[in-house]
């Protein structure tokens, strides 16, 4: 097998934070860092470092093609142009708008069904509204329309810009009547009284209509994400949900090539939350990283680390005789981070 990891957010953006970096031992990832050359590339937004690994552009219908991803919708993303509409909020702070996505905050199944059914109601002549899971809508656009926008990961967590890409198109003003209906919805009235964050906006991106994908480069996508396998679905190649680690991957799939989604270090990063980034990555490399190490040259015949990070997008490539480069000494993540900030 040959082995793609893509992990979102692999070292910590900040090199001189202590709460994040002090004792931590990663002896797996350290082991691949030593063996292999790392390559630097500018920074990109993770979805667009996913669908670039399946010689995707970021102008790629990545609305559809995460609704392809859903289990129970995916049929729905051959009908139409979508683009992400997935519920946000947003909040000022020293006098700048400050955007949440529904991952740091809970909504249920019956407040997103609601908030939906309005919103198809007040804006049936843009489109329709589905929400395929709390946190990830999409809407079905009556008419075709530009909306060069970022992607979530890009925008959650941060301040807004006015004049950010996506502030000039079509449905910009649209976005701005969306803010008005739901402020004054009853859901987040009652959220509100609760004392939870509202569901104040939508994040629109992603837009386009299915279009016919490249030639796939993996045979099999593993991740927890709808765009992975989405992406995948697309290609003709086979999507699975993640394994627990590399051993039940490679029981499911012993040969080919494969691309392993890891983004549970991404939500932490955008949130500031040290503590749970400690607690992912020790996780993945007792799961994967230092699996894989062990692996090389035996049941693994090659592998490829990328990471979307602050930094830029790193990637690790290595082949079976790299675990014989004894010569080659482990590398501290965190030494690594500083290198690349100076």
């Amino acid at each position: 097998m040959h082995l793609t990891l893509l992990v979102p957010e692999l070292l910590w953006p900040e090199p001189a934070d202590t709460a994040a970096w002090d004792d931590l031992r990663l002896p797996g990832l350290e082991w691949i860092l030593g063996r292999s050359t790392l390559h630097r590339a500018p920074p990109l937004p993770f979805e667009h470092c996913l669908a670039a690994a399946w010689n995707r552009s970021p102008e790629a219908p990545l609305a559809a093609l995460r609704l392809l991803g859903e289990s129970v919708t995916g049929s729905l993303a051959t009908e139409g142009v979508w683009v992400c509409a997935d519920p946000v909020h947003l909040r000022f702070h020293h006098e700048r708008i400050v955007l949440a996505d529904a991952g740091a905050f809970e909504l249920s199944a019956a407040e997103a069904a609601a908030l939906v059914t309005d919103l198809n109601r007040e804006f049936a002549e843009l489109g329709h509204f589905h929400a395929t899971d709390p946190r990830r809508w999409h809407l079905r656009l009556n008419q075709p329309a530009l909306h060069p926008a970022p992607p979530l990961s890009a925008v959650a967590g941060r301040r807004l810009d006015r004049d950010a890409p996506g502030s000039a198109s079509t449905l910009r003003a649209v976005q701005n009547e969306i803010q008005m209906m739901l402020h004054g919805h009853p859901v987040n009235a009652a959220r509100a009284a609760s004392g939870l964050p509202t569901v104040n906006g939508l994040w629109l991106w992603g837009s386009g209509a299915l279009d016919q994908a490249p030639a796939a480069p993996f045979a099999l996508a593993a991740g927890t994400t709808p765009l992975a396998a989405g992406l995948a679905r697309a290609a003709g190649a086979n999507a699975i949900r993640l394994p627990e680690n590399l051993d039940a991957l490679m029981a499911a799939a012993p040969a080919g090539s494969c691309l392993v989604v890891l983004d549970a270090a991404l939500a932490p990063v955008l949130y500031e939350d040290a503590t749970r980034w400690r607690t992912v990555m020790a996780e993945l490399d007792a799961t994967w990283f230092a699996p894989a190490s062990r692996a090389l040259g035996r049941s693994l015949r090659s592998l490829t680390l990328s990471a979307p990070t602050l930094y830029g997008v790193l990637h690790w490539n290595l082949c079976a005789g790299d675990r014989w480069r004894i010569w080659r000494r482990p590398v501290d993540p965190a030494y690594l981070a500083r290198s690349l900030a100076a």
